[in-house]
This record gives C-alpha cells, structure tokens and sequence, in this order.
C-alpha cells in the first residue's frame, strides 16, 4: 500500500519551485529594464549572445606543438563569423595577459592593457565604435587549458541565446540561489510542522471518540484559520451521527416497548382462549402488532430518506381505502366508522405508506377511545386537512402537547404503550404536515392533520 503524501513535504516542494520561478521571473524583469535602459540597467538582446559565443571560442581552443595554446576557430565559430562580419573574439593569458594566436587583433589590442584589471566581468565598448550600449564582454573563464580571460566583441542575437544567458546568469549565482532555497525550505518545513501541531492534538481528539461519546466535538482553540472549516465540518457530522444513534436507539426502544404490552396481552387471552370475545380480541391484538411493525419500519426509512416523500396523492382516496378496511375491525368491536369527503380529489404529495400507517394509527386509537356502540368520523375537507373524531373521554388541554411524546401515559394503569401517537406525529413531519388535538363537541377527541403542499381540487 502506497504511503499518505506528506502536506509538509509537498508545501516544501511548493516554495522551492516557487523560488526557482522568481529566479526566473527576476532574470527576465532585469533583461526587460535593461533593454529599455531604465535605471542602472544597460542591456541589449546582442548582449545575450556573449554566453554563446564565449563557449564557441573555448571550444575552438587547441595546444599547438610547443606546448602553446591558440584560437583554432570550430566550424561553429567560423559559421557564427560569418553570420556577424563585427564579431570579434579574444582569449588572454591569466598569468602574462598576452594574447593567444588566433584572437582578433583589433580585440587584443584594445584590451592589452585593461585586461590586467582583475575583475569578475568587464562589459565595454571600443573606442572606434563609440555607442551607450557595451558591446563586449570580459571575464576569467576556467578551461580545459586552465584560467584564460575570454573577450568577445559584437556578438548577435539568436532565440536559444536566452537559455545559454540564463544558464550563465544561473551559474554565477548558483551558490546564493541554493543557500537561500535551502535555508527557506528548512524553515518552512520546521513552520509547516509547528503549524501542523493542533492538528496532531485533533487527531488525539478523535481517537477517544467512539458510539457512547457522539456528544464530544473536537476543540476549536489553536485551530489555523485555514482548518477551521474542515474541524467544524467533522462537528457538524458528529452532531449528525450523534442524532442519528440517538434516533437508532430511540427506535430500538420504541421497538422492545411497544411490542412488550401487546404481546403481553395477547399472552394472556390464550391463557383464556374461552372467552367468548377471545377471536374479536385476538384479531384487534394482531391488527395492533402488525401496525406496530409497519409504522416503525416506515418511520425509520423516512428518516434515513430511504424512500421518497414526493409521491402524488388523492387524501380522498387514500383514507377511504384505510377506512373500508378497518371496518370489520369496527363491527367486530361494535363500533362504527363514519367517513365523509367532497366529491373532488384533494391532492398532496408525500410517501403514501407514511400517510396509510399515520392515518390507520389515528383511527386505531379513535376506535378504543369510542364507547362501545360509537361512531368514529372520519372527514377529509378540500384545503388537505383531515380529522379523526371519537366520543371518548377526550384529551385534557394540559396534556395535549405532552400525548405526542415517546413513552408518554396519563398514569401508570392507562393501557397502550405511549409509542403510537408519537410515531403518527414523526410520520406526518416528515411529510410537511402537522397534527394537534382538539375537543369534540359532546365529548371527545378530534385529531387534525394538515398538509402544507396541497393541491386541492386537482388531479
């Protein structure tokens, strides 16, 4: 397996080319200033040619019979001669400063004297061509031959001349150049690692994080501006994770106790299968259970979005269907279920089975809340809202907020398992819907559901 590529290493990386590019960028800046003679700088795109030239006649270099050195020039020289008729070229002793046979003699004479200067370079320009712009260049060069003073006059500009000068350039300042990226690359590999500290302390963090710590967030103190986005991501994401277990264990509770009392129950009628209701109550128990299971399962679908909750719907249809199969559930209960809609569709969107399971739990719990011998009505109106009626004994004003909680009872001896009004409520949530109770006239309560994306009267 490939190892992680170090951020330290690649920063690094990073400046040290930077650096050769505004090595290169500064060579060029210069050539620019120098060519439009601003400030100090004095340059011509001929100057550029030195290089070149200054490496044809070393090049052109030979060691005669008696142990001496002259300018033997190369094809190359000699073509470069006749490509520019000024060019003139020169090499001197760096011992006797006598010039070498084969140097040019308008060259050799011009510089007997100067050339004892000791100096890096010289850029001048003869005395029978007097313009601002030097045209010749000197400098002590090592050879094959050893240290020579190599002069070359009136050389001319070719495109490849600006590599050979960059190069030049690039040799004399070699040893700056490569102290410098040194240093700035030690420097910055020591600051990439200082500044990488508080991520280190993160990752210590978020090693002690596990399913029972979700709560915990990574500190945000000493954070680089830089990562504070990436550390409040990973809160975020932990704050997500923390409500999705939270919402798993929630379900499994839900699960375990609202499937305990039923079960229980029904454990107890098959202790008593004589009972002359025992069928009717039988049947209620398993209707029960099985939308129990169904409600859980498509609660905890919706909330991990996976199923679609844009389905086109017609409330009309859908309840009605839910209501002609509750009702041999009623009769069997002696109950009765009344159902009332307008004539035309009332269309929403939403996930048909949330609203099913929702809307079946409601008429459930209408059915034990009605006297034996009721009537539970259930009526859609043409703005997407629909009600379930009973005529029970209706929820209090101070319990109404508190009846859609998880595990909630009026006491200890009310049956149910305080699970299914809560799950009707997350179902219809999820859904872009909303559900209150109020009294029913006479006695009684009425739950409403409202839907907020209705099309009424459409289909």
């Amino acid at each position: 397996m490939r190892g992680r590529a170090s951020l330290a290493l690649h920063l690094v990386g990073y400046l040290v080319v930077a650096q050769f590019l505004a090595f290169m960028i500064a060579w060029a800046i210069t050539l620019g200033l120098g060519i439009a003679h601003i400030w100090i700088f004095d340059l011509s795109l001929d100057t550029l040619a030195t290089s070149r030239i200054r490496d044809l006649v070393i090049a052109s270099l030979v060691r005669d019979a008696d142990h001496g050195i002259r300018i033997e020039p190369s094809p190359e020289l000699l073509a470069e001669s006749r490509r520019t008729s000024a060019l003139k070229y020169a090499a001197f002793d760096a011992m006797t400063y006598e010039p070498l046979p084969g140097s040019s003699p308008e060259l050799a004479k011009a510089l007997t004297s100067v050339i004892r200067i000791n100096s890096p370079h010289t850029h001048f320009v003869l005395p029978e061509d007097p313009k601002s712009t030097p045209k010749g260049y000197a400098a002590p060069i090592s050879t094959p031959f050893g240290p020579l003073q190599i002069a070359v006059y009136g050389s001319r500009f070719r495109l490849d001349d600006i590599y050979y000068a960059m190069v030049d350039s690039f040799q004399w300042s070699a040893v700056e150049i490569f102290t410098a990226i040194a240093v700035t690359a030690a420097l910055a590999w020591l600051a990439v690692r200082r500044g990488l500290y508080p991520l280190r302390a993160l990752s210590d963090e978020a090693t002690r994080i596990n399913m029972d710590s979700l709560d915990q967030r990574l500190s945000t103190n000493n954070v680089p501006a830089e990562v504070a986005p990436l550390v409040s991501a990973i809160n975020n994401a932990l704050a997500r994770l923390d409500q999705s277990a939270m919402r798993l264990r929630r379900y499994t509770a839900n699960a375990a106790h609202e499937l305990r009392t039923p079960l229980a129950i029904m454990r107890a009628r098959l202790e008593d299968a004589e009972e002359p209701t025992f069928k009717t109550d039988l049947m209620r128990d398993a209707s029960q259970l099985q939308a129990i299971v169904e409600q859980m399962l498509i609660a905890a679908r919706l909330t991990e979005n996976q199923v679609a909750i844009d389905q086109e719907m017609d409330l009309v249809k859908v309840i009605r269907e839910i209501v002609s199969r509750r009702l041999p559930l009623a009769v069997k209960c002696d109950r009765a279920i009344e159902f009332e809609a307008l004539g035309s569709p009332v269309v929403t969107r939403g996930n048909r089975r949330a609203v099913e399971c929702a809307v079946a739990n409601l008429i459930d719990n209408a059915l034990r809340a009605e006297p034996v011998g009721g009537t539970v009505l259930v009526r859609v109106r043409e703005d997407a809202v629909f009600e379930v009626i009973d005529h029970g004994e209706g929820v209090p004003f101070s319990d109404r907020d508190m009846i859609f909680e998880p595990f909630w009872r009026k006491s200890d001896v009310t049956p149910g398992t305080g699970l299914g009004l809560a799950i009707t409520k997350e179902l219809i949530d999820k859904n872009n819907g909303r559900i209150w109770v109020e009294d029913t006239e006479g006695g009684g309560a009425t739950f409403i559901v409202s839907f907020s994306n209705a099309e009424a009267g459409t289909c």
